[in-house]
């Protein structure tokens, strides 16, 4: 018989309740945890782990890109950046090159910071 964790219940319920805008944030949550273990993992060389979270971040990166509305002008600049980020992510990998991950997570955490702003405007 499986036993039911109370959190996986939690975060499932919580990711079948979110609107698109709120799933977004979760997203862009996601990426910064999965860069920044990533990032703890490389330090202690712990290359596995790392590669294991990277490639978690790179595929937030492209469902976020793969959510973008062709029909909004800013999506073309988003998508631009989310190549950009997704490439940088593959050669820190394979560099072991923290700095290129401090700067991604620089572009992420401001990317989400500018999303819960806009999420806060839009329910005034």
């Amino acid at each position: 018989m499986a036993t039911i964790n109370p959190y996986q219940t939690y975060q499932q319920n919580s990711v079948m309740t979110a609107s698109s805008e709120e799933l977004t944030l979760m997203l862009y949550n996601g990426c910064l945890k999965f860069i920044k273990l990533a990032k703890k993992a490389m330090l202690d060389k712990q290359f596995e782990e790392k590669n294991k979270n990277l490639l978690k971040a790179q595929a937030i990166i492209q469902e976020l890109r793969s959510t973008l509305n062709p029909d909004i002008a800013l999506s073309k600049e988003l998508e631009q950046l989310y190549e950009y980020q997704n490439n940088s992510l593959m050669e820190a990998n394979m560099k072991n090159d923290a700095a290129a991950l401090d700067a991604v997570l620089a572009d992420l955490t401001e990317l989400r910071n500018t999303w819960k702003q806009a999420m806060a405007l839009a329910k005034q």
